[in-house]
């Protein structure tokens, strides 16, 4: 996870479920720095499990996008989100985003069900509601769905193929205008 450490970024609700993440055998890093008692919070994560996750307090871009390049997932548990650029960079470095679905989170990253996958529009993992619980229960799905390799590694091609270029934005506003135009 790389973020301001502030509620709005859900950092609240990852400190109340990373224990889901420890029981799942995972491992969790964590860089940015904001409010002083979620900073203590995630450092009392460390702590308890020195194993599974590690926090460095501060913000470093080049450590960011090693921690982006490396992770097999990204958290962006946001509660609000006007666009965001974390879980676009997950989807290029083949990172799948876990995010909530809200505002840019939700524009941008397709949950993972069977038909999504099926379908080859699955990049990701989204919850709806910003509480703890909906965060553990996708923290589960995402996990499960990395126990079969070659699932996981379908889902991360499609993710790493999705085009947010201007091109790509061009090319649709152009295809609205043409159909309001009726050419």
């Amino acid at each position: 996870m790389v973020t301001r450490l502030t509620e709005q970024k859900g950092v609240d609700l990852l400190i109340e479920s990373a224990d889901e993440i420890v029981k799942q055998g995972g491992q969790l890093a964590i860089l940015g720095s904001g409010a002083s008692y979620l900073e203590e919070g995630i450092c009392q994560l460390a702590e308890r499990y020195p194993q599974n996750i590690a926090v460095k307090i501060g913000y470093d871009e080049a450590l960011s996008h090693l921690m982006l390049a490396g992770g097999d997932a990204i958290l962006v548990p946001s509660r609000f989100e006007p666009c965001g650029l974390t879980q676009l960079y997950g989807l290029k470095y083949g990172t799948l985003p876990l995010v909530r679905a809200t505002g840019g989170l939700a524009d941008t990253v397709t949950n993972s069900t069977s038909e999504t996958i099926k379908a080859h529009l699955a990049s990701g993992f989204t919850f709806q509601e910003p509480t703890a619980d909906e965060l553990r229960a996708t923290l589960k799905h995402a996990f499960a769905l990395w126990q079969k390799p070659r699932v996981w590694a379908m889902v991360r091609n499609d993710a790493m193929a999705q085009d947010f270029s201007w091109k790509n934005a061009a090319a649709q506003y152009e295809r609205l205008y043409q159909g309001i135009l009726g050419q």
